[in-house]
Formats: C-alpha cells, sequence, structure tokens
C-alpha cells in the first residue's frame, strides 16, 4: 500500500499528526500539594525534586509536577485535591498536616506520599507506622510531640518567666494536640498560661498585641501550621518590634528576631517524600513503604536578639545548640 493510500485509510492526511502524537511517550505526573504558599516553602520543593531525583526523576523530563497550594486557606484543599484526582495524577504529594489530611479524604486509590509535623496515627493516616497499609505512607517530623519540650525551653532560657503564650491556628487540625501538650508542660513549672488565636496573617500583630497585654514573658508559636509557617520571617520580625521573647520551629524565625528555633530538620524530610514518590511511581505500593520519622532536632539561639532584650542564654544551651546567630 502506497503511504498517501495508507493515510486516507486512516481517515485522511488530517488524522496523520494524531497518530505521530499517539506514539510519543508519556510522562507520569505528580500531584504536589499543600496547606502553604510557594513562595515561604519553595526550599523546601527544591529538596523534594532532589530526593525525587535520587530515584532518577527529573522534572520535565522524566516526570511532570501539578502544583497546588493553599496559601493558609484550609477550606480550599478539598476542590484543590479533587481537580487532581480528576486529572488521574499517578500520585499525590501531601505535604503540610492539613493538605494530607485533604488528600487521605480526596482518594483511597492514588497513592499518597505525606509530610506531617504530627502523629500519623493519631491523626488517622495510616493504621500503623511499620505497616502504613492503603495507599498513603510518607514522613513525620513530630513537632507536635516537641511542643512540651519548647515551653521547657522557654523555661531554661527564660528562668524568671512567670507566664507563657501559645498562639496556634484553630483552624488547624494540630491545634488542639500542640495546646494540650504545652499547656501540660507550663502547668508543670508552674508557669500561667494564656492562648492566642490567628486564623490568618492579619491576625498576628492583634496576637502579639494581645500577649503583651497579658504580660506574657514569653510566647511559643505552634508547630505544624502551614500559615505560620509560610509566615516565619514576619512573626519572627514582629516578635523583636514587640520585644517579645519568642520560640518557633523555623530557622528563619529565628534569624529574622525570633529568640530561639527549635525543630525537625525539613528539608530531609521532603527529600524522603520525594524519595518515596519516586520509587512509588518505579512499582513500589504505599502499604510496603514504613512512615519515616525525622528524629534530628535543631536548636538556633538568636544571640543579636537576646542581648536587645536584656537576655542573658544560659551556656549550657548556648553550647549545644546547632548554631548561635551573633
Amino acid at each position: 500500500m502506497k503511504r498517501r493510500e495508507f493515510i486516507a485509510a486512516l481517515g485522511g492526511a488530517a488524522a496523520w499528526p494524531m497518530v505521530a502524537r499517539a506514539q510519543q511517550p508519556t510522562i507520569p505526573v505528580i500531584g504536589f500539594v499543600s496547606g502553604g504558599s510557594p513562595d515561604a516553602l519553595g526550599y523546601l520543593v527544591s529538596a523534594f525534586r532532589q530526593g525525587l531525583s535520587d530515584t532518577g526523576y527529573v522534572e520535565g523530563r522524566s516526570v511532570a509536577i501539578e502544583f497546588r497550594w493553599a496559601e493558609g486557606q484550609y477550606d480550599r484543599l478539598p476542590s484543590l485535591l479533587a481537580d487532581l484526582v480528576q486529572r488521574r495524577v499517578s500520585v499525590l504529594a501531601a505535604t503540610t498536616t492539613p493538605g494530607a489530611l485533604a488528600a487521605k479524604a480526596a482518594t483511597n486509590s492514588i497513592p499518597i506520599v505525606f509530610a506531617t509535623d504530627g502523629d500519623p496515627v493519631r491523626l488517622g493516616l495510616v493504621a500503623s507506622l511499620n505497616r502504613p497499609g492503603g495507599n498513603v505512607t510518607g514522613v513525620t517530623q513530630l513537632n507536635v510531640e516537641v511542643g512540651s519540650k519548647r515551653v521547657e525551653l522557654a523555661h531554661e532560657l527564660i528562668p524568671a518567666a512567670r507566664a507563657i503564650a501559645l498562639l496556634i491556628n484553630p483552624a488547624n487540625p494540630l491545634a488542639q494536640p500542640v495546646l494540650n501538650d504545652s499547656q501540660a508542660a507550663a502547668r508543670a513549672l508552674d508557669l500561667q498560661f494564656h492562648i492566642l488565636e490567628a486564623r490568618n496573617e492579619g491576625d498576628f500583630e492583634k496576637a502579639f498585641k494581645a500577649a503583651t497585654d497579658v504580660h506574657a514573658d514569653a510566647v511559643i508559636i505552634a508547630s505544624g501550621d502551614p500559615l505560620f509557617g509560610s509566615w516565619a520571617e514576619q512573626l519572627g520580625a514582629l516578635a523583636l518590634h514587640h520585644r517579645l521573647p519568642a520560640i518557633y520551629q523555623f530557622r528563619a524565625f529565628a534569624v529574622a528576631g525570633g529568640l530561639a528555633s527549635y525543630g525537625g530538620n525539613f528539608l530531609a524530610s521532603y527529600r524522603q517524600v520525594g524519595i518515596y514518590t519516586g520509587r512509588i511511581l518505579k512499582g513500589e505500593r504505599p502499604a510496603d513503604l514504613p512512615v519515616q520519622q525525622s528524629t534530628k532536632l535543631e536548636l538556633i539561639v538568636n544571640l543579636k536578639t537576646a542581648t536587645a532584650l536584656g537576655i542573658e542564654i544560659p551556656q549550657r544551651l548556648l553550647a549545644t545548640a546547632d548554631e548561635v546567630i551573633e
């Protein structure tokens, strides 16, 4: 059969480009969803891409990534996930706890790799750490579980403190566990305990003013909230502006003027999410991949802020800190 007759048999010349396109190989698509914002968490996306690269996947060449960001508005997550599910992505990389929970609710068939600050068993993401079961696995920094440690750290940094305040986002499912653990730690140290709330960045100024109104000697910002994580630098600057010793989990917070940061290594966690995503693309099942726990905690102290606030940091803490900002 001649080429012209062959094309006619396929439906004419117009059909030829469609045949050619159909022969091109397709690449898998990852749906990356987060409760935070791309500006604040871009460095973690780089770690995720590195994890993918470790398994042989390079964005734009062997894999595509569809990004969806809630930017602290958690009520947007169900529709963002519904769109990715409708697109039939190959894997969902669901970062931040609100993002992970929304992904779990959105599908029981598409593989999900999460990153969370909380206990994934208690949150209902997996049946157990060693045997996740179903279509979900991931990484936990367990930053919520060290909430009480931040209260103890505040007491050690400021021995004269008599009252502390905890800033939470009541819309976050991790807010209550953090509050419970922090309140118990404050009670054990005989500290007055005040609760501050912020649902969006517009509430931050009011929250810090409320902390000064109740004469809080220190402020602890609840971990596990993408809203606070997205505005870590601004929160650090606000703490310094209001002359309030404050502790959070991100280094950027301490650099911007917070007294200290204490939390897990997020870069390592997001890289592991990328590695697990790549392994699933290669054919492994989430149910067979144990949930990874980030056990390394980093303490960063801003000595410049301490000096400005008239706080003398104990030598023991300076000696054991992973970094001292001078």
